[in-house]
């Protein structure tokens, strides 16, 4: 791909300065309105007219732009690994990161990456806007400079958070814990089952007890294979069998993430069963997680779980649907043997659950 780049403030660099990569690959935040009043991306190497205090930070600042910046709406499994390699290829390079994402699939993007970044140890900072950078009353403003901010946080020359985050709307959050619950509200984003890294007001006050530790010793490892041949099934009063088995018998699939009511529960009827343990014994990975946007799933809790357990449904525990549909596309990108896959499922791997 080829990518626009465009560098901000190289003037200021010296050694103490720091510096962060921007990602643009589109969103409302990089919009403008054209003069029939239509938002079309803007050029972001006239990024210091729409923001001219950027000059102001002593922060050298790279921006690479998406050659075609993409609706959220439009992210793929691609996508996620030009994201990716951008911050591998680039990693030495610079202190921190800032993505600027479409605000629909930042969850899923945030997620994904956080386990493709294997051994990550810098800030990788998903951000974007409810309102175009040129409105009025635009979050992307904030939203921006407190992300290049926390991207360039240290302490004690380490930095301060060293994971993949979503930052919006005066709130950092882990991404891989984030869902997006808003859409014409500017505080988009809420982790129910995590608190906040961060909060951001005339300080930024972060939750040290929160935040992965740095490791001195962690090394950066791309893992970019990854697989789609996933989907997601929500049950729902009146779901039929001929339905669920329909699903289960998409050619090629190979794992599904089965939303459940509550604590992880679902029709209890014989028929119901015999559908997941049919597409089990055919070799389908169902991963079980709630419906709800807080809470966990317990299989074994009531008895309308119970059945789950023994058919060999994994839970998901407190993991987000965003969280869980990529882990599933990342392991089995990683792996075949189907027993370590689901092992795999219930180990954190980069914080995504609580076990």
């Amino acid at each position: 791909m080829n990518y626009k780049i465009v560098r901000l403030n190289t003037q200021a660099k010296t050694s103490k300065t720091s510096s962060v990569l921007i990602i643009y690959t589109g969103g409302t935040l990089g919009m403008a309105y054209d003069e029939s009043g239509s938002l079309v991306p803007f050029n972001f190497g006239q990024i210091l007219e729409k923001i001219p205090i950027l000059s102001n930070l002593n922060v050298a600042i790279t921006v690479i732009s998406f050659p075609s910046p993409i609706d959220s709406s439009n992210v793929s499994m691609l996508h996620w690994k030009d994201m990716a390699y951008i911050i591998h290829e680039n990693y030495d390079s610079y202190d921190g990161f800032v993505v600027l994402h479409g605000t629909d699939t930042m969850a899923y993007s945030a997620s994904m990456l956080s386990y493709m970044l294997h051994g990550l140890n810098k800030p990788v900072i998903f951000t974007g806007a409810q309102l175009p950078i040129s409105a009025l009353r635009s979050d992307a403003r904030e939203n921006l400079m407190t992300s290049l901010e926390i991207a360039t946080a240290k302490i004690d020359d380490k930095p301060l958070v060293p994971e993949v985050c979503i930052f919006f709307n005066h709130m950092l959050l882990r991404g891989n814990r984030s869902k997006k619950v808003q859409s014409v509200h500017f505080d988009a984003f809420e982790s129910e089952n995590y608190p906040p890294l961060a909060e951001s007001g005339i300080v930024i006050d972060y939750h040290t007890a929160a935040i992965r530790p740095y490791e001195p010793n962690r090394k950066l490892q791309l893992m970019n294979e990854l697989d789609n041949r996933v989907m997601i099934l929500k049950l729902f009063p009146g779901i039929t069998d001929q339905i669920m088995d329909a699903c289960f018998a998409t050619p090629g699939l190979r794992g599904v993430v089965l939303e459940t009511y509550g604590s992880g529960n679902s029709p209890s009827e014989a028929w119901f069963m015999r559908s997941l343990e049919r597409a089990i014994k055919k070799g389908l990975i169902i991963l079980n997680v709630s419906q709800c946007n807080g809470g966990r799933v317990i299989q074994g809790r009531y008895e309308t779980s119970r059945e789950l357990l023994n058919v060999g449904v994994v839970s998901g525990a407190d993991m987000t649907t965003e969280a869980a549909i990529t882990k599933l596309m990342f392991l089995l990108g990683q792996y075949t043997d189907r027993d370590e896959i689901r092992k795999r499922l219930t180990i954190p791997l980069a914080g995504e659950m609580t076990t």
